[in-house]
């Protein structure tokens, strides 16, 4: 059910760069500003020049990404289930999933941010926290996980439905404002509201609200669009067909994976890093969220591809479908390549605009020019994710996560630890993601033959 005619066409006859764009352009501005807001809360408490609370922010940004693991399961795997349903017609089934999606996000959402109340101390040390990190951390993860982890996954939810059915820009608009938001409360919270001490519990609460005016955006939007589109408001649990429960989580469960799985590789360099020093663990932590611009600008193509693939695919236009995968195979490795020369030429100064400790600058610098080359493998590895979740290959999509993270990943940050320190840690990422790479263009040849005579 679309409300326009010209949201069809993006779908059926617009151009496949025209569309992509169309799909893609919204999402990106979204994804980076997203990016911004994570960066603004690391670069405001960088300003204190206190890099215990630098490293305490970068442990529980780990633990705040599993809420967008969570919002994946049900905004991919019911987001490109709706979209492949309306590319066969079946509008009434769509609705039904959209609702239900939402449903189980809530319950889900929930239950997590529970269960991080209850073991709050444990999961942070666990995490590498130390005795100089632990009381900022705790701040940190109360605001932004325990109270604001609902909201959070419910607006990442709720946008990758909209963004699904056509409306990117929406989307994007929604996920925008609260990055906006966030970038404009923190040094309210921070610097004016909060004590001194407790610069990290401001940043936190700024995220929290934002979080919370993002969803009640989408609630807005759900009710404009109710007349119009297959989302709507859940009023009750709908019954669902069992092979659309199946097909959800069949992508759902390893949309959610690999996010969770890349959250794993980063708790594994957070932890390997604590070993270190605090200083080689805040200088890490910052390149973690730098190194994130090409790979945001990445997704966000790909989260507008993967709804054009999805329904290209239902409809059986095989080759609109490979078309929209080459444009943003393209595109995506054009930005990661432009990224890769503004690192090395610009490293020192983009770690010194996070924090001005002469030590946590050097570490950081060289470790974002050795991390940068990984950056186009990166954005191969996860782009080929992102096709096999919207042609409905779920354990294809699962299978390549794994090999990447607990096969190649882990494996070898744990060995190059071992051999090398902290220097092995940052060239891992290269030495597994080429690996990655030819592993799933291997996969992908054996299996876009089959794809295309379905």
């Amino acid at each position: 059910m679309f409300s326009k005619v010209s949201t069809k066409e993006i779908f059926e006859t617009k151009s496949v760069p025209s569309a992509l764009a169309k799909m893609a352009i919204p999402t990106i501005m979204s994804q980076l500003i997203t990016l911004i807001y994570n960066i603004a809360d690391t670069w405001f408490i960088g300003q204190t020049d206190n890099p215990y609370m630098v490293a305490a922010s970068s442990l529980v940004l780990t633990i705040f990404l599993m809420t967008s693991a969570i919002a994946n399961l049900f905004g991919v795997g019911g987001g490109s289930l709706v979209v492949r349903l309306l590319g066969s017609k079946e509008e009434e089934e769509a609705k039904k999933v959209a609702s239900l999606s939402l449903v189980m996000a809530t319950v889900a959402s929930l239950i997590f941010s529970l269960l991080c109340l209850i073991f709050m101390n444990p999961l942070l040390y666990l995490l590498g926290a130390s005795d100089n990190t632990i009381g900022y951390a705790r701040q940190y993860l109360l605001f932004v996980v325990v109270i604001g982890g609902v909201p959070a996954v419910l607006a990442n939810t709720m946008s990758a439905m909209v963004r699904n059915i056509g409306y990117a820009k929406e989307a994007g608009f929604g996920l925008g404002l609260g990055g906006i938001l966030n970038v404009i409360l923190d040094p309210v919270f921070m610097f004016v509201l909060f004590p001194d001490g407790y610069q990290v519990a401001g940043a936190a609460v700024a995220t929290m609200l934002s979080n919370v005016i993002t969803l009640v955006y989408f609630i807005l939007v759900y009710r404009r669009l109710k007349e119009k589109t297959v989302l709507s408001l859940p009023h009750r649990i709908e019954k669902i067909r069992r092979q659309s429960l199946r097909s959800l989580f069949s992508v759902g469960i390893p949309a959610a994976m690999s996010l969770l799985l890349f959250d794993l590789t980063n708790i594994v360099i957070n932890k390997l890093a604590s070993g270190h020093g605090d200083i080689e663990l805040a200088a890490i932590g910052i390149v973690l969220k730098v190194e994130r611009l090409p790979l945001n600008i990445g997704i966000g193509i790909c989260l507008g591809m993967i709804p054009l693939v999805a329904y290209n695919y239902a409809s059986k236009n095989h080759k609109r479908m490979k078309g929209f995968f080459v444009a943003a195979r393209l595109a995506g490795l054009i930005v990661s390549i432009l990224c890769v020369i503004f690192y090395r030429i610009f490293a020192p100064d983009i770690i010194n605009a996070f924090i001005s400790d002469a030590d946590t600058v050097r570490f950081g610098t060289e470790y974002l020019q050795s991390r940068c080359f990984a950056t186009p493998f990166m954005f191969l590895s996860f782009h080929m994710v992102h096709f096999m979740q919207a042609v409905d290959r779920g354990k294809v999509s699962f299978s390549l996560a794994i090999i990447r993270q607990i096969c190649l990943n882990i494996p070898i940050l744990l060995l190059m630890n071992y051999l090398f320190g902290m220097s092995g840690i940052v060239w891992t990422q290269l030495i597994a993601d080429v690996i990655n790479v030819i592993i799933s263009y291997i996969i992908y040849g054996r299996l876009i033959g089959k794809i295309q005579n379905i």
